[in-house]
């Protein structure tokens, strides 16, 4: 049985989302990080859209946004080692700067007839290459504003819950404006000024680091890769029984209520189980859940079937954002928390993918269950990762691991400066007593 978490200071807030919020600066850069993210939800479909008008060819517009996600999700680590590397201030604005500008290059260009394919297809690839890391970047700063980690665990919940939000209700055609704004107001707030955060220069992550973001990478891959594939799935589902397309926001709603319910949830609870075997469990409760999911026989029983798997969504990509930000170097936060985004990019885009070629090959519940053996499978080969080796004991956060370099004095020798007294019972040493007989111990 684990031993339960340190009980917080008298002094200290009581963990909760409120007491997030109270933390100096939190507010301020929270909101102005959620607002510059608010394009992200918002700007795929506009490209998209604007992309087909202008073409007359969703095969076209599909195309483009391909090359603007690959841009976007592939290149992320390498933006997100910028800002480890040179700092929030000094890259965030440069690239926020040249997403806007080229946000409306790409609208000026499709809005000209017969715009070249080509051409489109290569501006989509700048933009998706500048957009900022604004996520990332949060989350480090949420590690540096929130030392106690029962807060930072709420914290990055009610990070991952708002973010998730803000794909369903955020408006359309915003884009240029919100990024910049809100990357400016986020690069001016007062942790980013250097007391809060520190730009991690030429840090590296070393070979130790790297095993470390093994799991929560994968985990956030099997995740999004779920989240894929369900969405192609219940389009198939819906339309397989007869049911119109617009049954399918609803049910694709109750997968985002159940992942918001579990985040808040996974938030305010107290765990006392190591946050890596929460991460495997979280696969494995996605992959049953998903496979459940593949029993349903009709469109209700699938809506709750996929409320019960979001509540599994956002505790694994919380869970993901916290491993791995414990087992990044100070200076690589912001990169660790990129490679779990983008393993989630990545793996949402493999997932619809590999369920668009087999929904016409095999029933949709067939699908649902393989893509919950995916998740189950991962879950299943992190928890014997996660495993410790015989004999070998988990670090204890409140205790100081021993120095190598001091050595420990040894009850049996004395200090220098203090004569060795005799055991009690023993007799004195006598003239012709010879200390290099006695047998060693």
């Amino acid at each position: 049985m684990s031993a339960p978490s340190p009980a917080c200071p008298p002094h200290a807030p009581r963990p909760s989302y409120a007491a997030v919020l109270r933390v100096p600066h939190a507010r301020r850069t929270f909101a102005a990080a959620l607002t510059g993210r608010l394009s992200y939800g918002t700007v795929s479909p506009a490209v998209l859209l604007t992309v087909a008008r202008a073409t007359g060819s969703y095969a076209v517009a599909g195309t483009v946004m391909a090359l603007f996600g690959a841009a976007t999700v592939l290149l992320l680590p390498l933006r997100a080692a910028l800002v480890d590397r040179y700092g929030p201030r000094r890259t965030l604005l440069p690239m926020a700067t040249l997403y806007g500008v080229l946000l409306c290059l790409l609208a000026a260009v499709a809005g000209r007839p017969g715009a070249p394919v080509v051409v489109l297809g290569a501006v989509a690839a700048l933009t998706g290459a500048c957009a900022p890391p604004l996520g990332s970047a949060m989350r480090s700063v949420w590690a540096q504003l929130v030392p106690d980690r029962d807060l930072l665990r709420r914290a990055y919940s009610l990070d991952g819950v708002a973010e998730e939000l803000l794909y369903v209700i955020g408006p359309l055609a915003v884009g240029a404006v919100l990024i910049t704004a809100g990357t400016c107001a986020f690069v001016t707030s007062t942790p980013l000024a250097g007391a809060h955060v520190v730009a991690g220069g030429r840090a590296t992550a070393g070979a130790g680091a790297r095993r470390g973001l093994r799991v929560p990478v994968a985990v956030a891959a099997v995740t999004g890769f779920a989240l894929g594939a369900v969405s192609l799935l219940v389009t198939a589902f819906a339309a397989q029984r007869g049911h119109g397309d617009g049954a399918v926001p609803y049910v694709l709603a109750a997968l985002s209520v159940g992942s918001a319910v579990g985040g808040l949830l996974n938030g305010a609870l107290n765990w006392r189980t190591p946050a890596r075997n929460r991460l495997s469990l979280s696969a494995l409760g996605l992959g049953a859940s998903l496979a459940a999911a593949g029993l349903a026989q009709g469109l209700w029983t699938l809506t709750a079937a996929l409320a019960g798997t979001g509540l599994f969504v956002a505790p694994a990509l919380t869970t993901a954002y916290l491993v791995a930000d414990e087992a990044a170097a100070p200076g690589a936060r912001t990169r660790a928390g990129a490679w779990v985004n983008m393993a989630v990019n990545a793996g949402s885009s493999t997932g619809a993918l590999t369920a668009g070629l087999l929904v016409g090959r095999l029933p949709p519940g067939l699908c649902f269950a393989l893509s919950g053996a995916v998740a189950a499978a991962t879950g299943v080969a992190s928890t014997i990762r996660c495993r410790p080796a015989r004999g070998r004991r988990e670090p204890d956060p409140q205790r100081p691991e021993p120095d190598p370099q001091r050595r420990e004095p040894d009850p049996q020798r004395p200090e220098p400066g203090h004569p060795q007294l005799p055991e009690t019972g023993s007799p004195l040493p006598g003239p012709g007593h010879n200390s290099a007989r006695r047998p060693a111990r």
